[in-house]
C-alpha cells in the first residue's frame, strides 16, 4: 500500500516485493550497469556520423538512409518497455539472455547486409536487443540496496556520461579509419557487460504473472506510428502514408487508453501513469533528451560546415562533456532522491537551455560546445535522479516495467528533438533551430523543481509500505 502521513492509504503501485540483487561493491556495480546501458547511446549519436558513408556505399539517398536512425530509435524505445515488463514477469536473467540473442543477430545482419533494406532490418533487431540491455541496467540499478543506491547511481551516471560524450568521437574514428559498419553495431558492446551482470540479475526473479500481450501490441503500434509521424520531415512519405499513420496512431492510442482503464494488470499500469511523480519525471526526461538529441544533430553540422572542423575534432572537443557529466552524476547520486538531486537536475537543465539559446544568438564554437556538453551532463543527471525517485516509490516487482516505460517516453522525446531540429534546419540555420529547441530543456528544468519536496507539503508526500 502507499500511505501518506495524514493516515490515508491508496493502493501500492504493485503489492508483491521481489528480492534485491546480491550485495556488490557499489562502485563496481554502478560501473557494470553503466557498461550494460551505455553502448545503447551509440546507436543514434555515433551512427548519425556514419550516415553519409552509408548512403554512398549502398547507393541510397540521404533521406532513405535516415531509416537507419529511425528504425533504431523506434525499436530501442519499444524494446526498453517490452523487455522491462518481461523482466517483471519472467525474471531479469531470461530478459537479458533473450536481448543478448537479438543483439547478436542484429549485429551479424548489419555487418553482412548487402543493401539498405537488410541493414535497416538488422538495425531494428539490434536495437530491440539493446532495449533489453537498457531496461536490465535500469532495473538492476533501481533494485540495489537502499544503503548502497547513492553510490551505485553515481557510478552508473558517470559511466553513462562518458558514453554519451564520447559517441561522436567513436563514430567519427571508426567511420574514417575502419568502416561505417562497425559504427552501426557499437551497441553490441553491451554484450561484454552481460556476463558481469548475470549474477545480480539471477536474484531478481519475476512475479510469474501473465503478460498483457494485446496491451503490449497496442503500445508498440502507438509508439511506432507516433515516432514515424515525427520523422516525416526527414523521411518525406506520401500524403496517403501520413494520413494512414495518423489514423493508426489515433486508433491504437484510443485502444490503449481504453485497455489501461478497463483491464486489470494491463501492460501499462493505470496506477503507474496516474502517479504525479512518474508523470513529472517523464516530462523532465523528455525535455532533457529532446534538447540533447537536438544538440547532437545541430552542433556537429554547424562546427563542420560553418567553422571547417572535421568529425574527429568535433568529437574531441565534446569529450569534456564526459567530465562534466561524470562529476554532476556523482553529485546527483549522493543527493538523490531528495530535494538536492532534483534541484541539481533543474539547474543543469536550465543552464543547458540558456547555453543553447545563447549559441543561436552567437553561433561560435565555444557556446556550441558548452551547450552540447551541458546537455550530456543533464542526460546523466536525469537518469540518476529518475532512477532514484522510482526506486524509492515503486515496488520492486514493478521497477523493470516502470523504468522501461519511463525511458520509452525519454527516447520518444529524443526522437522528437532530433526530428524537430532537422525540420527547422530546413527553414533556418541549425544554430537558430537549436535556439528554438532550447525550450525543451527549459521546460524540463522548470518541472524538475517540482520533483523536490516543497516546504509545507511533507504531509502529502507518498511513501511505500513494505
Amino acid at each position: 500500500m502507499i500511505s501518506n502521513r495524514a493516515g490515508r492509504t491508496t493502493p501500492a503501485l504493485l503489492p508483491s516485493p521481489s528480492p534485491s540483487p546480491a550485495a556488490d561493491a557499489p562502485r563496481s556495480a554502478g560501473l557494470r550497469y553503466g557498461l550494460l546501458f551505455g553502448p545503447a547511446v551509440f546507436g543514434v549519436t555515433a551512427a548519425g556520423v556514419a550516415l553519409p558513408e552509408v548512403a554512398s556505399d549502398l547507393a541510397a539517398s540521404t533521406s532513405a538512409a535516415t531509416w537507419v536512425l529511425t528504425a533504431h530509435a523506434l525499436a530501442l524505445g519499444i524494446g526498453t518497455a517490452l523487455f522491462g515488463r518481461l523482466a517483471d514477469s519472467r525474471g531479469l536473467r531470461p530478459s537479458l539472455l533473450a536481448g543478448s540473442f537479438l543483439l547478436l543477430v542484429g549485429t551479424v545482419l548489419c555487418l553482412v547486409a548487402p543493401g539498405l533494406g537488410a541493414l535497416v532490418t538488422g538495425r531494428f533487431v539490434l536495437a530491440a536487443g539493446s532495449g533489453a540491455m537498457v531496461s536490465g541496467a535500469l532495473a538492476l540499478t533501481a533494485s540495489s540496496a537502499p544503503a548502497q543506491r547513492a553510490r551505485v547511481l553515481a557510478g552508473f551516471g558517470a559511466t553513462m556520461a562518458v558514453f554519451s560524450a564520447g559517441a561522436t568521437l567513436a563514430g567519427g574514428a571508426l567511420t574514417q579509419w575502419l568502416t561505417w559498419r562497425l559504427t552501426l553495431v557499437l551497441p553490441a558492446l553491451s554484450l561484454l557487460a552481460v556476463p558481469l551482470c548475470l549474477r545480480a540479475a539471477s536474484t531478481r526473479r519475476g512475479s510469474g504473472r501473465a503478460l498483457d500481450l494485446p496491451g503490449a501490441a497496442l503500445l508498440t503500434v502507438t509508439a511506432a506510428s507516433f515516432l514515424l509521424l515525427v520523422q516525416t520531415p526527414a523521411l518525406r512519405p506520401s500524403a496517403a502514408v501520413v494520413v494512414a499513420l495518423a489514423a493508426l496512431l489515433f486508433l491504437a492510442g484510443a485502444g490503449l487508453a481504453r485497455r489501461i482503464r478497463s483491464v486489470p494488470g494491463s501492460f501499462v499500469p493505470l496506477r503507474l501513469i496516474a502517479d504525479g511523480v512518474f508523470l513529472r519525471a517523464a516530462v523532465v526526461g523528455v525535455g532533457v533528451y529532446a534538447g540533447l538529441f537536438a544538440a547532437v544533430y545541430a552542433v556537429p553540422q554547424v562546427l563542420v560546415r560553418a567553422h571547417g572542423w572535421d568529425v574527429l575534432a568535433v568529437g574531441l572537443w565534446l569529450l569534456p562533456g564526459a567530465v562534466i557529466g561524470a562529476g554532476l552524476s556523482r553529485v546527483a547520486g549522493k543527493l538523490a532522491p531528495g530535494a538536492g538531486g532534483s534541484r541539481l537536475l533543474a539547474v543543469t537543465a536550465l543552464v543547458t537551455a540558456v547555453a543553447m539559446a545563447a549559441s543561436a544568438a552567437r553561433p561560435g564554437p565555444a557556446l556550441l560546445i558548452v551547450g552540447a556538453s551541458l546537455g550530456f551532463g543533464a542526460f546523466a543527471v536525469v537518469q540518476v535522479v529518475a532512477t532514484a525517485l522510482l526506486s524509492a516509490r515503486v515496488e520492486p516487482a514493478l521497477r523493470g516495467g516502470a523504468m522501461g516505460l519511463l525511458n520509452l517516453t525519454f527516447f520518444v522525446g529524443g526522437a522528437v528533438g532530433s526530428a524537430a531540429a532537422g525540420a527547422l534546419a530546413q527553414v533556418w540555420s541549425p544554430s537558430t533551430a537549436l535556439g528554438v529547441l532550447a525550450g525543451f530543456p527549459l521546460v524540463a528544468g522548470l518541472v524538475a523543481i517540482t520533483l523536490a519536496p516543497q516546504s509545507g507539503q511533507a504531509s502529502r508526500t507518498l511513501t511505500v509500505e513494505r
